[in-house]
């Protein structure tokens, strides 16, 4: 079964971005919008501006991890999805 990595972004004007992994997208997209995700994510509308689908749950935590620590990475998606 795939992985997906995936970043948010939230609506509202100051445009926090999040990082992470699943294997049902859509679902935990959902998950994050009803307050049901990570703690960082609550109180927050999301809308997604990156994914990437990976074959293995271990490839997946990697490019997650490169993702959410690689700062230039991150503001390179984030001004692709202004």
């Amino acid at each position: 079964m795939s992985y997906y990595v995936y970043m948010l972004k939230s609506v509202n004007k100051n445009g926090v971005t999040y990082v992470g992994y699943t294997r049902d997208l859509q679902n935990r997209i959902k998950l994050h919008n009803a307050g049901k995700g990570a703690k960082f994510t609550r109180g927050r509308k999301w809308k997604l501006i990156y994914k990437e689908k990976c074959k293995t749950k271990s490839k997946a935590i990697s490019r997650e991890y490169y993702i959410k620590n690689n700062r230039v990475v991150r503001n390179i998606i984030k001004k692709k999805n202004k």
